[in-house]
């Protein structure tokens, strides 16, 4: 069995930047196991598997997402990278969006911009203020947050400063055993020794998934489905610009519109194959 595979990096104008993600085009479902081996195998913190045969006729393309330890139910970057691998290998038309269909959060559709950036329309994922469970703070290696939150992405802690938010060193063992999703760190965003030269962005942030076994994500972008309407409510407004601050970067632009956050981002295709089974 041979199937087409597109490794593209997700919100960065530049390869080798941004978030990693493999697309594996099929024409039906393999069974979940041998989707897990893929997703182990390419050893990226996302492996996206679409079916895309509907999308010439304008249906939509069914949409999963493997981590190297599990399937999630919903992948920000996996899904910008799956749009861009779609349109521009041919095999979705350039001026008409793509209905993804996800398991567990319906349609999520994508559209792409004159610039070339996509847009996709995910869930707001509304934050709720929490307390840090036990052994969270020492986990992440700070001694005080500003506030924490849980979420459908797992807690996430606001720090003093971008600088904090990149100063984080996770003992990774420990913060495996807290139980949530993942654990995002935040901070509002200002000139910052973390990006000397670049644009200033609203909000920061940082994400840690050691139980899915992602050490940490690159640029997350459903962490910004719950991100954004909390940073929305401090700014007062509802379009942001956030960077996520890990070591390979990404930046988002951010909307909200009523129950749902748009996220928009670049990508660039690095590698183009075919897998054999």
């Amino acid at each position: 069995m041979e199937l087409p595979l597109i490794q593209v990096d997700a919100f960065t104008r530049a390869p080798l930047r941004g978030n990693p993600a493999a697309v594996c085009v099929l024409d039906d479902w393999l069974d979940d196991a041998r989707m897990q081996e893929i997703a182990v195998e390419m050893n990226l913190s996302e492996t996206a598997f679409v079916i895309a045969g509907a999308l010439a006729e304008g249906g939509e393309a069914p949409i999963r997402w493997f981590t190297p330890g599990a399937e999630v139910d919903l992948c920000g970057h996996a899904t910008l990278a799956s749009a861009h691998a779609l349109w521009s290998s041919g095999r979705a038309e350039a001026a008409r969006p793509i209905r993804f269909r996800s398991r567990v959060h319906g349609v999520l559709a994508c559209t792409r911009r004159p610039d070339g950036a996509i847009t996709m329309d995910f869930p707001r994922d509304l934050p709720r203020e929490a307390s840090p469970p036990p052994g969270l703070l020492e986990a992440l290696g700070v001694s005080r947050a500003r506030g924490c939150w849980s979420s459908g992405a797992g807690y996430l802690l606001e720090l003093e400063s971008p600088d904090a938010v990149a100063r984080v060193a996770p003992d990774f063992g420990a913060l495996a055993s807290v139980d949530a999703p993942g654990v995002g760190v935040t901070a509002r965003g200002g000139a910052s020794a973390v990006t000397p030269g670049a644009r200033v962005a609203d909000f920061v942030s940082r994400y840690f998934a050691p139980r899915f076994g992602i050490l940490e994500d690159p640029v997350t972008g459903s962490l910004h489905c719950a991100l954004a309407p909390l940073w929305a409510a401090r700014f007062g407004r509802d379009e942001l610009f956030a960077r996520q601050v890990s070591r390979r970067g990404g930046e988002l632009e951010l909307a909200l519109r009523r129950d749902r956050v748009e996220i928009t981002g670049h990508a660039v295709t690095v590698l183009r194959g075919v897998l054999t089974l």
